[in-house]
């Protein structure tokens, strides 16, 4: 964001922003009249919205199985040392690995959280053996193969607090 001083939604700016979560490709007349302005007044909101960083993006979302991307993976990994230069040694391999979609630093037994798609086993094994136990500082790994997606969405549960 670009303000220092974070400003309060009101309920349009909620409104627009739950329409764009549901469809990003929206045309700005249908979003306007969803959320019951005009278009010119909607245009500028979603505007200001990206301007100050609510709306970073516009995404499309592709079917992993029809791009050959089967397996869901979640890889558990320790480092050998939790200092400043490992984490950051880590993160810029990992940055450069393809297969990863997120990589997170968390509290708990393991350093890291990271989530892959991949096609098959093979893959699997040299995504382990020749990506992710190769990174700097790795001491070790334990994963988590995906049986059934439940549930994935990228919205965000976004409500309207007037006043806070």
């Amino acid at each position: 964001m670009t303000n220092s001083k974070k400003r309060t939604l009101d309920r349009l700016d909620v409104s627009i922003l739950r329409t764009l979560q549901k469809d990003g490709r929206i045309s700005y007349v249908d979003l306007a009249e969803k959320v019951g302005l005009s278009s010119t007044p909607c245009i500028e909101r979603v505007k200001r919205l990206e301007k100050e960083g609510y709306i970073e993006g516009y995404y499309a979302r592709l079917n992993p199985q029809l791009l050959e991307y089967n397996m869901l993976v979640f890889v558990e990994i320790s480092l050998s040392y939790q200092t400043p230069d490992a984490f950051q040694t880590f993160n810029k391999a990992v940055e450069e690995l393809p297969y990863i979609l997120e990589c997170h630093l968390v509290s708990g037994d393991a350093d890291y959280l990271l989530k892959a798609r991949i096609n098959d086993m093979s893959e699997y094994r040299a995504l382990l053996g020749d990506m992710l136990l190769t990174l700097p500082g790795v001491k070790n790994s334990k994963s988590y193969i995906v049986m059934e997606e439940v549930r994935e969405t990228l919205e965000l549960p976004i409500q309207f607090n007037p006043g806070r």
